[in-house]
């Protein structure tokens, strides 16, 4: 069984999978000293079980990076995936700074891009199988994606430069970060990314409003559930019409996936279960059950 989550750690973002091969994946880092010891503790515990880790950054924010150094030096990153970038920061925290060693160093940074192939990342061969992770973003000739580029390497502007990953597991769910791009910019390239149904959908921006997932993504996309990030309620879309997990009360969530069904928990006990909208097949083991889902059939326009 594979096994997706998405922790708890205030305005930012922070991911792992326990792929179902001998992967697992950071995404994001934003740890904090309340925090940190913790989630990095339980990051290596499950990753000691794997042969091969990696950390995918999205993108060159704070709220994304923070932390880095610490985690860094626990788990001694060597399989750094980022956009290919020069981006510069006015205010250079230390986390930035470790977040450019990694991004420049040519023996543990790996530049993805729209297709890109990557043994293991979606590459089987005869030692592991693949992690079933594809890169759909960016699309490096794309005028508007070089646009944000020039931004971020002057400093200006970091969101639009955000890679898009979708993990799918074979024959059963998957799952599809987007980073921090906003609504303006998802709609100018539309037609420059494949977009396929998706069973979770991780939604940009922390689920700010002004990372709105437009309507053009939401029908390729036909999400049986969106995480709505940390942001603050007020600034905040809910996503009418579509069955959401709120990050600001559920607290961590985790998704179990096994065959066609994802179980989801959460770490708030006043949650509460969801059983009006998502089936109750209760299941035992990772903090509180709110329910499952069964995947439904994929497929592309």
């Amino acid at each position: 069984m594979a096994l997706v989550k998405s922790l708890s750690v205030g305005n930012g973002d922070m991911f792992y999978i326990r792929h179902n091969s001998d992967n697992f994946t950071i995404i994001d880092c934003c740890l904090t000293h309340e925090n940190q010891e913790e989630i990095v503790a339980e990051i290596k515990a499950e990753a000691g079980k794997k042969g091969i880790t990696r950390f995918i950054s999205t993108h060159p924010d704070e709220d994304h990076f923070q932390g880095l150094p610490y985690l860094d030096d626990q788990i001694k990153i060597s399989n750094f995936y980022c956009v290919e970038n020069e981006a510069t920061k006015d205010v250079v925290t230390e986390s930035f700074e470790r977040y450019c060693e990694l991004r420049d160093d040519s023996k543990k940074a790996y530049y993805v891009y729209k297709g890109c192939k990557r043994r293991w990342m979606n590459q089987s061969n005869d030692e592991r199988k693949t992690a079933g992770i594809a890169v759909l973003w960016p699309d490096r000739e794309n005028a508007d994606f070089k646009q944000a580029l020039q931004d971020a390497a002057d400093g200006i502007a970091f969101n639009n430069i955000s890679l898009v990953c979708r993990y799918s597991i074979e024959d059963g769910a998957s799952f599809l970060w987007i980073g921090d791009l906003e609504t303006e910019f998802m709609e100018s390239i539309v037609d420059d990314i494949e977009l396929t149904k998706t069973t979770v959908v991780f939604a940009p921006h922390h689920g700010r409003n002004s990372g709105k997932i437009p309507d053009s993504w939401l029908v390729k996309l036909d999400p049986q559930v969106i995480v709505i990030g940390e942001a603050p309620s007020r600034h905040l879309n809910y996503y009418t019409g579509y069955e959401k997990i709120t990050q600001n009360k559920a607290w961590d969530i985790t998704f179990d996936a096994v065959d066609n069904k994802v179980h989801m928990y959460v770490s708030n006990p006043n949650y509460g279960t969801r059983f009006d909208v998502f089936d109750n097949e209760y299941q035992d083991g990772y903090d509180y059950y709110i329910g499952s889902i069964t995947v439904e059939t994929e497929y592309t326009l």
